[in-house]
């Protein structure tokens, strides 16, 4: 799985973006783990999901302080 774009996150409902994000999270608890047991061999996959965890979290933030300033 190659990095999430940002531009395809964006087109995102709020809904994909939490099972996104859910999944993103399980990949780093996994890749986690697999490093801790010497079985990852694709190290530069935890920066990846790293930051891919960053850009949903932030398209969300955006969403919620856009939704905030209209209320």
């Amino acid at each position: 799985m190659a990095m999430t774009k940002i531009g395809d996150v964006r087109a995102k409902s709020a809904d994909e973006l939490n099972t996104m994000l859910l999944d993103l999270r399980k990949e780093q608890f996994n890749l986690r783990f697999q490093r801790a047991t010497g079985q990852l061999e694709a190290l530069s996959r935890i920066r990846q999901v790293r930051r891919d965890i960053a850009r949903v979290k932030t398209i969300i933030g955006e969403r919620s302080r856009a939704a905030a300033t209209k209320a």
